[in-house]
C-alpha cells in the first residue's frame, strides 16, 4: 500500500529557501509569483493491505521522525 507524507512548514515560521525560490521567479520575470514556501513530500510503500492501518502507521511515523511538529505540519494520504 503506498502512502503519501506531505510536511511543510507552520504558518508564521520563517521559510528562506521559499524566500530564495521567490526572489529567483520573480528574477526570471515570474512576477504573478506571490509567496513561495517549501515543503517536502515522503512516499512510503507499506506491507499493509488495509488502508487504515497504512495510515495510522504512517502518521506514527511522521510523528516520530518524518515531521518536526514544533515547526512542521503534515498530511497523511493512502495513495489508490
Amino acid at each position: 500500500m503506498k502512502v503519501r507524507v506531505t510536511v511543510s512548514l507552520k504558518e508564521g515560521v520563517l521559510d528562506p529557501q521559499g524566500k530564495a525560490i521567490g526572489h529567483a521567479l520573480h528574477v526570471l520575470g515570474f512576477d504573478e509569483v506571490g509567496e513561495v514556501r517549501v515543503g517536502k513530500v515522503i512516499e512510503l510503500d507499506l506491507a499493509d493491505e488495509d488502508a487504515a492501518k497504512a495510515e495510522a502507521r504512517a502518521r506514527a511515523m511522521a510523528e516520530q521522525l518524518l515531521a518536526n511538529q514544533v515547526i512542521e505540519d503534515f498530511a497523511v494520504e493512502v495513495v489508490k
